[in-house]
């Protein structure tokens, strides 16, 4: 991770560490970027870059800006307006942008903000590029065989122009539909859109396909997103799906790009049921490329012993869904995700996307005719007791020898009846011990033993 940018994109509190003068420099140094890319092989048009953003009130003040960084290039702006990170991605694959940017700080609060950069194939940027862009936002860029003290502006006729490009949008709830392979009629759906970019959207997939479409929290008003609503407060959904009787329902976060369910009696259905569930489907289909799913080493120990009774291999990535889309693309897999609702399903798109994972559930829900909590019931989820503790450097604690045998004493007790991670925090001076075992009692027990080494040590703070 760089100075500004980390796994999900440059995300800070707005005018604090993420100002309208940051956006307004990416917007110059992209424009400018592909604007010379073009021209080293004698392309004279204007780079083509679009733009999407959620429900944040800064999200205007950010997308103003990008648009005067962009144009000031010579770059054109083509605006999605209120979207999803998914559709930001589809319509910079499909027609053909340079690049795009989504402006979303996820599931954070509303004050919080950030810029995802998207690549031309719908993918998280190269880190090449960050990288430029970083180099520019702290004035030492070196480009193209020189150093740049400034970026030429556009000038003339070859000043950019921002373009209206709500079509974008609307073309990829059509993709959505048409990805729809049975009627939804006669089924009872709950949709919670977080108060962010899925408000407009979601609703008009599922009514599409015939489904009984019951929303909460669909009434952006700039600073509620994610406030009590959404995939980070399920517990909203849980009860409105009991309270109304409904078959399922589905949770989204402010940009849309993760998806956790409710089952229609009320209980969550992670990420982790979610890989289970449609890992298993596409086996059965006969569809499961490479036998394989791609997970991350925080998902359920239980999830790993599901698979292993069923025959389904499974690959373990870092936390974050950059690392898990790598492993798929690297390795052809097609189906792979996280615990926390980011689900990629490489066939239909190249980043989470919560409003297909929610069609690939109701696929299976309605192919297989049984209900959510019958799919997700051979999944058996294991206690998990996970603590941090504060320490001087990250690295020495977890490479003392002590604290190392302390953890594979741990690992020989657990066998093949649980599973400790011991990790460090990328963003803090933090080590995280996680032990997932058959009761809370034995987890508790097994975390503080490596704690207490960590702490006799002296590696506490």
């Amino acid at each position: 991770m760089g100075k500004y940018f980390g796994t999900d994109g440059f995300r800070g509190t707005a005018n604090e560490n993420l100002t309208a003068d940051h956006a307004f420099k990416v917007g110059r140094f992209l424009g400018w970027y592909y604007g010379e890319l073009k021209r080293q092989k004698g392309d004279s048009s204007a780079p083509r870059i679009v733009i999407g953003k959620d429900t944040r009130l800064s999200s205007y003040m950010f997308e103003y800006s990008l648009v005067g960084g962009l144009t000031a290039s010579g770059a054109d702006a083509y605006l999605l307006h209120v979207t999803t990170t998914p559709s930001v991605a589809y319509v910079s694959r499909v027609d053909g942008f340079d690049c795009a940017i989504m402006i979303s700080a996820s599931h954070n609060p509303y004050y919080d903000n950030g810029l995802k950069l998207i690549n031309g194939q719908g993918e998280k940027m190269e880190d090449d590029v960050i990288n430029l862009v970083e180099a520019y936002l702290d004035g030492n860029l070196e480009a193209f065989g020189q150093k740049w003290e400034e970026l030429p502006f556009a000038k003339g006729e070859k000043i950019g122009k921002s373009i209206d490009y709500v079509s974008g949008r609307n073309r990829y709830i059509g993709y959505l539909i048409s990805l729809g392979m049975y009627s939804f009629r006669g089924m009872k759906i709950g949709l919670d859109c977080a108060n962010g970019a899925s408000w407009n959207i979601a609703k008009a997939v599922f009514d599409a396909l015939g489904a009984e479409t019951h929303v909460i929290n669909a009434e952006p008003n700039g600073t509620n997103i994610n406030r009590n609503a959404g995939s980070t407060h399920i517990e909203v959904l849980q009860k409105y799906v009991v309270e109304n009787n409904l078959d399922a329902g589905f949770a989204y976060d402010g940009d849309a790009d993760r998806c956790l369910c409710v089952d229609e009696k009320g209980n969550l259905i992670s990420g982790d049921h979610i890989l289970y569930i449609y890992g298993r489907y596409m086996k059965e289909k006969g569809t499961l490329i490479n036998n394989t799913v791609v997970a991350t080493v925080m998902s359920n120990f239980g999830l790993f012993k599901a698979f292993d009774e069923i025959g389904i291999n499974y690959a373990k990535t870092a936390v974050g869904d950059k690392y898990v889309y790598e492993y798929m693309k690297e390795n052809n897999c097609c189906i792979g995700g996280e615990q926390s609702g980011h689900i990629i399903f490489s066939k239909y798109a190249s980043t989470g996307d919560g409003i297909l994972t929610s069609l690939k559930i109701m696929q299976v829900i309605m192919s297989k005719k049984k209900k959510l909590s019958e799919l997700a019931a051979p999944l058996v989820i294991y206690p998990q007791v996970l603590e941090n503790i504060r320490v001087k450097d990250k690295t020495l604690a977890q490479n003392d020898p002590d604290v190392k045998a302390a953890v594979a004493k741990v690992a020989e007790k657990l066998g093949d009846t649980g599973r400790i991670l011991v990790r460090e925090s990328g963003t803090e001076p933090l080590v995280r011990v996680m032990v997932e075992a058959d009761s809370e009692e034995i987890c508790r027990k097994y975390v503080e033993e490596v704690i207490s080494v960590i702490k006799a040590n002296g590696h506490a703070v």
